[in-house]
């Protein structure tokens, strides 16, 4: 397995992992962020719930069942657009970064995972 596609995976894996965890425990910056590009807290455990699959997806992928790996990689490159959308319509640009880094991860995982 290639080096890139490993380490790139595991670090969109975990960095899914920590945010859906973070959106369950309801923390606080979570909170904030949502209500301040208009996303209700009702939705918070949905997409908390989203985040994990595409992790778990991309870590099936790399252990072998790559069209999930690849689908996974899809749905969180769709999922993070639509993030960064909500940030841009919200005119939230001072954290964007983070939506924007976890759309690079996602990207990424799926270019190197559709490249091999």
């Amino acid at each position: 397995m290639e080096p890139a596609y490993v380490t790139v995976t595991y670090v969109a894996v975990l960095a899914n992992a920590g945010i859906a965890a973070a959106d369950l425990a309801k923390a606080p910056f979570v909170l904030a962020n949502a209500a301040e590009v208009g996303v209700t807290r009702s939705w918070i455990p949905a997409l908390a719930l989203l985040k994990a699959a595409g992790g778990a997806g991309l870590l099936l992928g790399l252990l072998g069942v790559r069209p999930l790996g690849i689908a996974a990689g899809v749905g969180l490159v769709l999922f993070y657009l639509g993030a960064v959308t909500v940030h841009v319509r919200a005119r939230v640009f001072h954290n964007i970064a983070f939506p924007g880094l976890f759309l690079a991860l996602a990207a990424g995982a799926l270019a190197l995972a559709t490249s091999r």
